[in-house]
């Protein structure tokens, strides 16, 4: 099937003053379906190249204009004032929005080409036109996703959890008790809750765009890494808390930041009040409140390096496997194949 591929963001490392998280499972992704048979056409620009002066080893297709595909994926994009809003050519413009439209306008609407949205950041309107279209199905990151909506999880190839050394992971000396990778939007919460109290007691550190910060002033935020850096700062590092806007922890939608901690072996504390916690970590790293992530921190200081820690490592890395690369591949192609067919069975009749 040749799939025209929409996203915002890069294949490889990128740069750093930009937030993308899908470059933790974008390229796997896309690898595995070019591996079963697929062509990849990707619709928006090659920032890999434009911004990062990466061709990626001209391993990839990029069209900006509307070649002939089967189907159209696109990760879903919305609205940001005075980005993706604003002129054409004006300063700090992105274009992905106005691309966006472009494609669908072209595919969905006027050629009724099959099209999934995958909705990663959960930003479709419940009411959008796009979930009660026939030639339409969309994907979420979670494991409840919306009535009618497919869930997509963000993929971990399973050869990386294969590669992962509990023994070896646990034996690795870590200065930092604590840590966080990521930006704050809509973090605030559990991050008052949660992250701040212990930082207060332990050596941490706060890696991401946070430019909301002056009552957290004990809090020792670094700003922007680049990408492949953030594998460092959890190498450092005991633990983090897997913290979440309350619109993914109220449907079971985990980020990528799960597998970037664990398989750098750093443990992920998670609050109580994400939705299907216990299949993503195990019941003693889940968390209540900040005095919990105190006590919790205190007892890895305690068997850190030691064969309890190297088991409770392996059980995280076990619990990664809902993230399998395979599953999420199938999933894509059931989707596909269920809007595919039909669309051929009516070209045949008609």
């Amino acid at each position: 099937m040749k799939i025209g591929y929409s996203f915002w963001g890069f294949l490889g490392n990128g740069i750093t003053d930009t937030p993308d998280g899908g470059r933790s499972h974008r390229r796997p992704f896309i690898d595995a379906l070019l591996a079963r048979g697929h062509d990849i056409v990707f619709l928006q620009a090659d920032r890999d190249l434009l911004e990062a002066g990466d061709d990626l080893g001209s391993a990839y297709t990029f069209d900006y204009g509307v070649p002939d595909i089967d189907a159209l994926f696109l990760e879903w994009r919305w609205a940001i004032t005075g980005r993706n809003t604003t002129v054409c050519g004006s300063e700090g413009h992105t274009c992905d929005l106005h691309r966006q439209a472009q494609l669908i306008n072209h595919y969905t609407v006027r050629h009724q080409t099959p099209t999934v949205i995958w909705d990663k950041d959960r930003t479709l309107r419940t009411e959008s036109v796009w979930r009660r279209t026939a030639h339409t199905r969309v994907c979420e990151a979670a494991l409840a996703p919306t009535h009618g909506a497919h869930s997509l999880l963000f993929p971990v190839a399973e050869g990386l959890l294969a590669q992962a050394d509990p023994a070896a992971l646990a034996a690795r000396p870590r200065d930092l008790e604590l840590s966080y990778v990521g930006n704050q939007y809509d973090r605030d919460e559990p991050f008052d809750r949660f992250f701040a109290p212990a930082a207060a007691r332990v050596e941490h550190v706060v890696a991401g765009k946070w430019t909301k910060t002056d009552r957290w002033r004990h809090v020792r935020f670094l700003g922007r890494i680049p990408y492949e850096a953030a594998a460092g700062v959890y190498g450092r590092s005991l633990a983090t808390v897997l913290m979440l806007p309350e619109r993914y922890s109220a449907v079971g939608q985990m980020t990528q930041r799960i597998f970037e901690a664990v398989l750098a072996g750093c443990l992920p504390l998670a609050p109580a009040d994400i939705r299907y916690v216990d299949r993503f970590v195990p019941g003693e790293l889940i968390v209540s409140s900040g005095r919990d992530v105190i006590e919790r921190l205190s007892y890895l200081r305690e068997i850190a390096g030691t064969q309890q820690h190297a088991d409770l490592i392996a059980t995280c890395v076990d619990r990664l496997h809902v993230f399998d690369l395979s599953k999420q591949v199938d999933t894509l192609e059931s989707v596909l194949d269920g809007l595919v067919r039909p669309s051929a069975t009516e070209r045949g009749a008609a």
